[in-house]
């Protein structure tokens, strides 16, 4: 947003723990892996900031398939890549 970007794609947003941990697997040695309700708290606070985002003319995309955010429109990022971008 700080870029004036007229369009950010989100991608690897899935924002739960229920295909497991991360994608890559659990953290190990002194990194933590997050908890659900960490998790839970931060797709409230995407969700709750998708008005101010499109307050300021920009459009989110959610291209995570199985994402659990619910503010942002979600079509796959081969749909998103290949589409034009508002002006």
């Amino acid at each position: 947003m700080q870029f004036r970007v007229r369009r950010i794609l989100l991608v690897g947003f899935d924002m739960s723990l229920e295909r497991g941990i991360h994608w890559h697997g659990a953290h190990r040695d002194r990194l933590n892996n997050p908890p659900q309700g960490r998790i839970g708290i931060w797709r409230k606070r995407l969700d709750a900031a998708a008005p101010a985002i499109a307050a300021r003319g920009i459009e989110v995309i959610n291209t995570s398939p199985d994402s659990a955010l619910t503010a942002y429109r979600k079509i796959s990022l081969h749909e998103a890549l290949n589409e034009r971008p508002p002006h």
